[in-house]
């Protein structure tokens, strides 16, 4: 039986990488790329693209290379334990906006943003794979995975509230501001990476093949559950995605800035934050409600319905700042759902690294789970690249001038600009639930 600050040192892994790191990339790049940084919304699509093919390779890879690690500190821990700085120092660069013309920026932002996802990967993959490695007990599993979502969701509710006001305190400039951010932010990142290495144990042994072949590749597309699972891993990360990519430009353009109410500024990391604060607490009451409904597969079927619905209702909501706390309890509602399914998906991934184990004979826990990183990798920001398409192609359009180095902005239909953020974060996210329930019909382990 673990101990709790074993499952609080897990909580920590995800709360850094997922609570900072993920949650800033997922909701204030796409909108920090083309108003602050200088691209323009074709720059920052193709950024985002390039990354997710780039991520293809180095997900899989990376899966492999840590199932054939061996350490003092084990398997997986190691890359955690080393990686923490790493990570902290690549994001800080990451948010800072360098005095180059728009072809300097545009290096910059690739170079570092390509460095990025390997540095997350490389401590990423090897953090879900250790849920592999730490308890063969399924409810163990599911409380760790409950742990991990309560992590991420806490620190991500800690650092969207803090957002909007610790700006006004650094001060300046935007650009003066994120890099601040993005400083101290990288460096409590890295502690957290760093405690849950440290605080973690791998009790069991993975069941390593003699030596390295391309197999294990080739049996991931013969494993059935495998297959679907990573295609409800893309569905989930896509929904989030589509709505933390819009959320910054729904608030400036939609509701036209900050909404201030009882003294409470509601930018868009704080009208996330709400959902933040609710899927941190139906996070820790998953294992309760899977157990209620009985299986891991209904549940999160029931958790997709709540996501479908509330998402569809969210669109006819009058685009009026009046019904900002109408809109946040729709976000409440929503956040309802992914509260609940998030750690089953990454609880599912370790029932699918066993049942591969029995049926190959040897353990492929790193590769199983870094198709879950490359899930959520691919869906994020592919929904952002979706997101900056779609604006463009409505009516958005982002530059840098010239003379003087600052972002433009233009906006030739602002009507359809208006609508199609609207659906960007209702419509959009409503269909890929529906394809989620889909799916999970497929999806053969009913545990």
């Amino acid at each position: 039986m673990a101990k709790l600050s074993e499952k609080i040192g897990y909580g920590l892994g995800d709360a850094a990488a997922g609570g900072i790191t993920w949650k800033v990339m997922s909701i204030a790049f796409p909108f920090f790329f083309t108003n602050v940084f200088g691209l323009t919304v074709a720059d920052a699509a193709a950024l985002m693209l390039v990354a997710r093919l780039f991520d293809v390779v180095t997900d899989p890879m990376m899966g492999a290379i840590a199932d054939r690690t061996r350490s003092r500190w084990g398997t997986y821990r190691p890359w955690l334990i080393f990686g923490a700085i790493p990570l902290g120092l690549v994001f800080a660069l990451l948010l800072y906006t360098p005095d180059l013309g728009p072809a300097g920026k545009r290096v910059y932002a690739y170079a570092l943003y390509l460095l990025m996802m390997v540095v997350y990967t490389a401590v990423n993959v090897p953090y879900g794979s250790l849920l592999g490695v730490m308890t063969d007990d399924d409810d163990e599993k599911n409380q760790f995975s409950s742990y991990r979502m309560v992590g991420a969701y806490a620190m991500g509710f800690v650092t969207l509230f803090a957002f909007p006001y610790l700006q006004k305190m650094v001060g300046g400039t935007p650009q003066h501001q994120y890099a601040v951010l993005g400083a101290v932010l990288g460096a409590v990142a890295a502690l957290g990476t760093l405690a849950c290495g440290l605080l973690t144990k791998e009790r069991l042994k993975p069941v390593r093949a003699e030596k390295f072949s391309f197999k294990p590749f080739a049996d991931l597309f013969r494993n059935k559950p495998w297959i679907y699972l990573t295609l409800i891993g893309i569905c989930t990360n896509f929904f989030n995605g589509f709505r933390y990519a819009v959320a910054a430009y729904l608030m400036e353009y939609c509701l036209h800035g900050d909404v201030t109410v009882w003294g409470l500024v509601i930018n868009y990391t704080v009208f996330m934050m709400f959902g933040e604060a609710t899927c941190m607490v139906f996070g820790g009451l998953s294992p309760w409600f899977t157990k209620k409904v009985g299986s891991k597969n209904k549940a999160f079927a029931w958790s997709a319905i709540i996501c479908a619905v509330s998402s569809i209702l969210f669109f006819f909501i009058p685009m009026d700042p009046a019904w900002i706390w109408v809109m946040v309890a729709n976000v409440i509602v929503t956040s309802i759902g992914i509260g609940f399914y998030s750690p089953l998906l990454w609880s599912m991934y370790a029932d699918v690294a066993d049942y591969a184990t029995q049926k190959n004979g040897t353990s492929s826990t790193g590769l199983i789970f870094s198709s879950g990183t490359m899930a959520q990798k691919f869906g994020s920001a592919i929904s952002g690249a979706l997101v900056a398409m779609f604006l463009g192609l409505s009516g958005f359009i982002s530059s840098t001038d010239p003379i003087t180095q600052d972002t433009v902005i233009t906006i030739t239909n602002q009507g359809a600009v208006q609508t199609m953020i609207w659906a960007l974060f209702s419509l959009f996210p409503a269909a890929i639930a529906l394809l989620i329930l889909l799916l999970l019909r497929l999806y053969p382990i009913k545990k």
